[in-house]
Formats: C-alpha cells, sequence, structure tokens
C-alpha cells in the first residue's frame, strides 16, 4: 500500500499494524457508537411498523358503526375517518328517542338523519349513510333519469327534485338516495316524515319511500334477477321457474294469474332451499332460503275519482298464493281504521304478489307547506315464525297490519309460508314518474317538482343486539356481495348471466 507522504489529517492512508491490533470491550467511543446506532433502528421500527400498529389498535372501530355495516364499502370511497356522523343525529329531539310499539314494548332510537345541515351532496363516497345513484330506473318503465344533482339538503329537509329536462335521452329527471350497503336493519320501526310533491288535483308523480333487502341493489338489474321479491325458506315448487315442475304441477300456476293468465313469471328463487351443497351461497348454510323481499313504508298516489292523496303500504313477496289473494280477514290481517283505510284492489302481476293497502292522506301535507309521518313497524324471528308482523302508520297511528298468517302457505298454487322479512333491510327515498304506477296528467302536472323529507328514523325493540347492521351472522350479505361484485356495481347488466355468474342447482329441480 502506498504510504509515502501521507496526509496528515487522514489515518487511512497511514495504517499502523501494531495500534490497530488493539482492542478492548469498554470503549467508550465503541459503546456511544452502537447505542446510536440501536437507537437509530429502534425508531425507523417503531416509525414504520409500531406507529401503525398502535394506530389502528387505539382507534378501533365500535361494534356497529355508521357507514361500511354491510362489511364492505359499497362505494369503495368512504375512509376510517374521526369526527364522521354518529348513528343518531345530535339534532333530534329528546322526546323522539324512544316510542311504544304496536306490541306494548320500548322502542329506542338508533339510527336518524335529521338533514338540517344544508347544502349535503350524495355523490358516491360523499355521505357515510345515503348515496345517490345515476341510473334509468327501467323494470318500472319510468320516464325520468335519476342524477346525484337532483337530491340536496336545504332549509333542514332533504330534498328531491323533478324537472323536465332532457338527460340520456329522457324527457325528465329526478332523483333517488338509497342506504344499500351502508345502513340497514332487521326488525324494529322506521319512520319518515314528508312533505309530498305536486297536489292531490295534479296525478301521474310517484314519490316512494320503501326498503329493500341488501342482497339486491335497487337499479342493478343482475342483483334482484331470482331474488326480488322472494322471501322464501321452504324447498318445494314454490322456487321452481313460473312456480311449476317440469311436468307442468300445479295446473292452477297456468292460469293463476289475473284474467286466466299464468301466475309467474320469475324465473326461480336463485339461493333457494333447495340448493345443493357447496353451491355459490351466502349462507349462512347452503339450505337456507334468501331473497330481496320489499316492504314499502310508501308510494303516493291520487285517487282520481275523488282527487285525494292517498299511500300505498305495501309488502311485496314472492312465491304467490293463487290469484294473488292472501288472507285479508281478521285475526290474520287487520284495518285499523275503515274509513281511510282501505285493502288494495291491486294485488299483484307475474312479477310480484303485492299484499297492500291504500290510507287517504291530508292534502295539507303536499308541496313542502306541511308533513305528515309514516313508517312501519316489523318483528320477524326466524325461530318463532309465528309471531311475525309488519304494522303500517300514518300520521302517527297504525293503518294496518300483517301477519305471518297472511301470507301463510296455498294448496292451490302448493306453496308454503311466505315469510315476515328476515333479510336486512335498507331504505330508499326517490321521486319517479311511471305510466306503470299511476297515468300522467301532463296537462296539470307542474315542473320543477320537489318531495321533501323532514327526518329519517329507526328504533329497535328494546335488548335487541346488533339489529343495525347490513350483515347479520344469520343472514350475512359482505361477503356474497364482494364475491359478486361485477353484478353490484354496474347498473347496465340486467341478468345474473350477464354478469358470467349462475344460478346454483336446485335440489328438486335439477338435481344435485
Amino acid at each position: 500500500m502506498w504510504d509515502k507522504d501521507p496526509d496528515l489529517d487522514d489515518a487511512l492512508h497511514n495504517p499502523d499494524q501494531g495500534r490497530d491490533r488493539n482492542f478492548t470491550l469498554f470503549s467508550l467511543r465503541g459503546w456511544v457508537n452502537a447505542i446510536a446506532i440501536v437507537v437509530l433502528i429502534a425508531g425507523l421500527v417503531t416509525l414504520f411498523v409500531g406507529y401503525p400498529v398502535i394506530n389502528y389498535y387505539s382507534h378501533l372501530p365500535s361494534a356497529i358503526k355508521g357507514y361500511n355495516l354491510g362489511g364492505i364499502n359499497g362505494t369503495g370511497q368512504i375512509p376510517d375517518l374521526p369526527n364522521l356522523p354518529g348513528l343518531i343525529d345530535p339534532d333530534t329531539p329528546a322526546s323522539a328517542m324512544t316510542r311504544t310499539g304496536s306490541d306494548g314494548k320500548t322502542y329506542n332510537l338508533v339510527f336518524s338523519d335529521e338533514f338540517n345541515t344544508d347544502g349535503r351532496t350524495f355523490y358516491p363516497g360523499e355521505d357515510p349513510f345515503w348515496e345517490a345513484v345515476d341510473l334509468h330506473y327501467w323494470p318500472t318503465g319510468d320516464l325520468e333519469w335519476y342524477d346525484p344533482s337532483a337530491v340536496t339538503t336545504k332549509d333542514g329537509k332533504l330534498v328531491i327534485t323533478l324537472q323536465e329536462k332532457q338527460n340520456h335521452d329522457l324527457n325528465f329527471m329526478s332523483g333517488m338516495i338509497t342506504s344499500w350497503n351502508k345502513l340497514c336493519f332487521n326488525t324494529g320501526y322506521v319512520e319518515v316524515s314528508i312533505s309530498m310533491p305536486g297536489s292531490p288535483t295534479a296525478p301521474g308523480l310517484w314519490p316512494g319511500a320503501w326498503t329493500l333487502g341488501n342482497l339486491g341493489r335497487a337499479g342493478y338489474g343482475a342483483t334482484t334477477e331470482g331474488m326480488w321479491p322472494y322471501s322464501y325458506d321452504s324447498c318445494d315448487l314454490g322456487t321452481f321457474i313460473n312456480q311449476t315442475s317440469k311436468t307442468g304441477v300445479p295446473a292452477a300456476a297456468a292460469t293463476g294469474g289475473a284474467g286466466g293468465s299464468q301466475l309467474s313469471g320469475l324465473p326461480g328463487q336463485r339461493l333457494s332451499a333447495c340448493t345443493c351443497p357447496g353451491s355459490d351461497h351466502p349462507g349462512p348454510k347452503y339450505n337456507v332460503g334468501r331473497g330481496v323481499p320489499e316492504v314499502d313504508i310508501i308510494e303516493t298516489q291520487i285517487d282520481v275519482s275523488r282527487f285525494v292523496g292517498q299511500v300505498s303500504q305495501s309488502y311485496q313477496c314472492a312465491p304467490y298464493n293463487y290469484q294473488y289473494n292472501f288472507d285479508g280477514t281478521s285475526p290474520a290481517t287487520t284495518i285499523y281504521d275503515s274509513s281511510v283505510t282501505t285493502l288494495n284492489s291491486y294485488k299483484g302481476g307475474p312479477l310480484q304478489q303485492a299484499v297492500s293497502a291504500l290510507t287517504d292522506i291530508s292534502s295539507s301535507a303536499y308541496g313542502g307547506n306541511g308533513y305528515a309521518t309514516y313508517g312501519y313497524e316489523l318483528w320477524a324471528d326466524p325461530n318463532h315464525r309465528s309471531n311475525s308482523y309488519i304494522t303500517w302508520y300514518t300520521n302517527g297511528k297504525p293503518s294496518w297490519q300483517i301477519t305471518s298468517a297472511t301470507v301463510g302457505p296455498d294448496s292451490t298454487s302448493q306453496v308454503s309460508q311466505r315469510l315476515i322479512p328476515e333479510e336486512p333491510m335498507y331504505l330508499i327515498l326517490n321521486l319517479g314518474l311511471s305510466p306503470s304506477f299511476q297515468k300522467q296528467d301532463f296537462k296539470h302536472l307542474v315542473f320543477p317538482s320537489q318531495m321533501f323529507v323532514d327526518y329519517v328514523r329507526i328504533y329497535q325493540r328494546q335488548g335487541i343486539q346488533n339489529g343495525i347492521t347490513c350483515d347479520p351472522s344469520n343472514r350475512p350479505t359482505a361477503k356474497y356481495i364482494s364475491q359478486h361484485l361485477t353484478a353490484y356495481s354496474n347498473p347496465n347488466l340486467t341478468t345474473w348471466g350477464a354478469a358470467n355468474f349462475s344460478f346454483p342447482r336446485n335440489s328438486l329441480y335439477d338435481g344435485c
């Protein structure tokens, strides 16, 4: 090694074997260097490994969250951030924290939205509870396009505006918000305060506040095929295509519909109690019948013979009774005041059975000038199904009630008990326009028209645990939805097959 004329300030240029050979364990400089290295490594480990772990366990979510209740984030956009709204709106008055149910039991408030913050919008990812859809609701032949811009909050109300405005080759634009896969409940009482759009002298608007089973996403046809409006847990021909066996049994199904037409046009229950073992099924077991029942808080129409507003309060279900005739007699079914509430003459068609009643409403609860409350109380116990019921309310008073006996077995159509819904149900608020619901009187309809919602509140019977979730252990949905996101994220897919999925085999119809 070159050692001539080394730099005096750089010992590396002039190594000394004698001096460099000395070593002591008790060198102060060595220990200082070693400690510095250890501290540096510990700091880096804490920063990149320890901090994320500490942060996670110091911010664990509660057992019931105000969003993402389905086990996945339906929009993929909502982060877990502090200071997000709680389940109970702080603007809810103390007097609304409890109520007494039709069963005489105490119900506690578990969710509320008073819509008192003006300027809220509901584009995907903007709200923890609600999302406005961007689609054409083709299943009911609507005349409008649902656009997120049509829904906002103003003057302490949720406002849905229906305009005569071209959008996506349609002549009208309106709004629909849903709590799909974010906020659901199983059993309980749900109530909305609404001022109806338009007036009772101008028929044709279709305001709605309704609920749907979480396994079906409203407007996403692939998710509802073979699911809506099934509420059935029996393995028999009620699960078959058109409620008919391959040999044409029962014969009544061929002529049991309106005017002697075919009773059912459904493709069969996709997730039935007849599902073969090992099939694509959400559980909790492969042989538990699952579906997407619909319970309508209200759909509003006009009785044009009197020009009086009416709300239809309905349970849409499948499979069907012969000629859609449910048991409308007491004690199975109760009408509380026959002077304002009557059974609906429309009982269903090939795609649904409508267990429905109509209740007159005041003309003062229109146009943002006055409000009325509407709701339903649902109790469903899979272990004691005979005790299940739904009681609908109009302006604080019970209007009508159905029980499990209302939709019991039918020997003519050969179907078994239809269930009072046991699925987790989510909420939908919308203002539509469809000739399939009521003919439009365009001469008197005024645009824009607005539907105002003062609040939404959900209560549950005292003692119920984890009843406000989209993914209950006895009727899970999260894993199934996450495994079929193609269908749940594309409203242009109208069938399950279009999403590249197939119906599981039915052990009675197909064999396993």
